[in-house]
């Protein structure tokens, strides 16, 4: 895969002549760098990330580059030659992307291949900064502990997680939300994510449609490759969708079926959406690890969703959330961004 940029740069004032790149694979990694907004529009800054409908978005009005997917995660789950040739495309578009752009800062939120990234900044003089994924509660992820060294400056975003990730500051953005959620629909919108398949989430959601557990309309992202046959006049079934759209599903829809990405899932708990959360498991060949299983048994304890792994469960979850008025939340970056200026001025 090639790296590509978009044609129109990131819109909005420049405060600095630094050039900052944000760099982080799709789904949630990427998600959580847009929550950066209000740094990178004080920096000529851009992106790199995978070509997943997320990247396709943020390539449509910012510069954005892309580099091939590549994680451990690929040898365990018994495909290290795909992992090994990911690893060397990625390392060539790396360099081709680092050596054109020249940034002055780095800021990475993982994983995989953003390690090749992280590596040609440092070469040609850049500063990096490492922030672990929001996903990460108890402890820093493979990619913090393996990249660490390469990083200036490592954030993590719980306590527990910064003490045990040497160096590290805590930044913990989770927000409870006290406003009243916004008007909804008799909609349930299911996901899979950007990345990658998960036929599970698709056929508990079937399933229940087929013995009249969901009354409501659905839409039905299903990822690239995906089954979208259906006959069913009320079931839109997609196989990827643009961002914009998928926040504008999750402004109406009243139920919200997900896999445990920290990005599907914040997004749906800050619209206001029932969610049932379908935790993708390492067991089952449906992830790299059970860190999904990790996030969602959290969010699950603190009462913002349900959580099922098979169709009983599904149904039961299903009759829970439609007894109780959703709560609400969202990350809230701020006290981070407020950081991250200050360094950025002080160190690059």
């Amino acid at each position: 895969m090639q790296s590509r940029i978009s044609d129109v740069p990131g819109a909005g004032p420049v405060a600095s002549g630094l050039r900052l790149c944000l760099a982080a694979s799709g789904g949630g990694h990427v998600r959580q760098l847009l929550d950066l907004e209000p740094l990178s529009c004080d920096y000529r800054s851009f992106f790199v990330t995978e070509d997943t409908a997320l990247g396709e978005s943020i390539a449509a009005d910012r510069e954005c580059y892309f580099v091939p997917h590549v994680a451990l995660g690929q040898a365990k789950l018994g495909n290290p030659l795909a992992m090994v040739m990911g690893a060397l495309r990625s390392i060539g578009t790396s360099f081709s992307i680092v050596r054109r752009t020249r940034p002055d800062v780095v800021i990475t939120t993982g994983a995989g291949s953003m390690i090749f990234i992280m590596l040609w900044a440092k070469l040609f003089g850049a500063r990096t900064i490492l922030v672990d994924s929001f996903a990460r509660f108890e402890e820093p992820s493979a990619f913090a502990r393996i990249a660490a060294p390469l990083a200036d400056l490592r954030i993590a975003q719980s306590k527990r997680s910064a003490e045990k990730w040497k160096g590290a500051l805590a930044f913990d953005p989770f927000k409870m939300i006290d406003t009243p959620r916004p008007a909804k629909e008799p909609l349930m919108f299911a996901t899979v994510g950007a990345t990658l398949p998960f036929p599970r989430l698709v056929d508990l959601v079937r399933g229940a449609r087929a013995k009249g557990q969901i009354p409501e309309r659905i839409v039905l992202q299903v990822g690239r490759g995906g089954d979208c046959e259906t006959d069913d006049a009320d079931l839109r079934c997609v196989e990827t969708l643009p961002f914009d759209e998928v926040r504008s599903l999750l402004d109406k829809a009243d139920l919200v079926v997900c896999h445990g990405g920290t990005g599907s899932l914040i997004t749906a708990l800050r619209a206001g959406c029932r969610v049932i959360a379908v935790p993708r498991r390492f067991e089952r060949g449906e992830h790299y690890d059970n860190h999904q299983a990790e996030i969602t048994e959290t969010f699950r304890q603190r009462g913002l969703l349900e959580t099922a792994d098979t169709p009983e469960e599904f149904a039961q979850a299903l009759e829970r959330v439609r007894s109780r008025e959703p709560l609400r939340a969202t990350t809230d970056p701020s006290e981070l961004i407020a950081y991250l200026r200050k360094w950025i001025e002080e160190k690059a």
